[in-house]
């Protein structure tokens, strides 16, 4: 049950956070390993992206790949959040003394984040018939192109967001800001939860939407990054280091609320059931 509440919760979240993500995956792919100042720059921001990326390509652009989003949401994060769901049911996220870990929250949800994102790879390369044409072209192997390289950002985002997620919420509950099992409780948590986890993720996510995105030869292999670090460094030597938080801005208002909804979503769902059952 917890799998699926998890996968449900994702789910939630990912119908209004899409359009965020359409907006980032343009803008992180705006100048790819261009100076800053040699290229036309089509989006001035997140705001001017929503607007032209609206009137060039019509308003359901903003939901492009909806569907395949809604299946790596659901397999991802049902798998992530509902294996730290059950390391945290089970007591594992707590010392002898009973006491909230955050080195223990932080290496649970790296585990589960691994194994949500390498599970869910495949989905995240496209829609069905992109899925059966790679696995024509390069074999079920594939279908996995890419997965190891996006396993940092994965560790980092993953443990960053539930650490943080949890502790926030073991702390606001020391100080009794809010009642017991209160909403803002969550929502608070989820909140300072998306702020720690765009700062962590965002060079890893521009290195990793050029992997998937970038051309490859016959035999499937990248032509213009060897992998992540190769990304990250190439990036940071042509663009700067802020070229590795290009799209920052679309960032958060995608991971943003992604986690803020998804966090809350998932804590909401679960109080309510273990409280029916009890």
């Amino acid at each position: 049950m917890d799998f699926l509440m998890s996968g449900l919760a994702a789910c939630g979240a990912c119908v209004f956070t899409n359009p965020l993500e359409v907006v980032k995956t343009r803008m992180q792919l705006q100048g790819e390993l261009q100076a800053p100042g040699t290229y036309q720059r089509h989006y001035r921001n997140v705001f001017h992206a929503f607007i032209t990326i609206g009137k060039v390509d019509g308003l359901a652009a903003l939901q492009k790949g909806l569907a395949p989003a809604l299946l790596y949401q659901f397999l991802m994060n049902g798998i992530r959040l509902g294996t730290y769901g059950l390391a945290e049911a089970g007591g594992y996220l707590h010392t002898a003394e009973g006491t909230h870990s955050p080195s223990r929250s932080a290496a649970a949800g790296a585990m589960a984040g691994v194994m949500g994102a390498y599970l869910g790879s495949p989905i995240y390369m496209g829609t069905f018939q992109a899925l059966t044409e790679i696995g024509q072209k390069h074999g079920l192997v594939g279908l996995w192109r890419g997965a190891l390289g996006g396993l940092p950002r994965v560790i980092v985002g993953s443990s960053t967001q539930l650490c943080t997620f949890s502790s926030t919420k073991d702390l606001l509950s020391q100080w009794e800001i809010f009642p017991p099992q209160s909403w803002k409780l969550a929502l608070v948590a989820a909140m300072m939860s998306g702020i720690a986890v765009v700062l962590a993720m965002a060079p890893f996510d521009v290195a990793c939407t050029r992997l998937y995105n970038q051309p490859t030869d016959a035999q499937g292999k990248g032509l213009m990054y060897r992998g992540i670090l190769d990304a990250l460094l190439q990036t940071a030597r042509t663009e700067g280091i802020f070229g590795m938080y290009k799209g920052i801005g679309a960032s958060y208002f995608r991971l943003g609320p992604h986690t803020v909804l998804s966090l809350f979503f998932w804590d909401q769902l679960r109080s309510l059931y273990y409280t029916d059952t009890k």
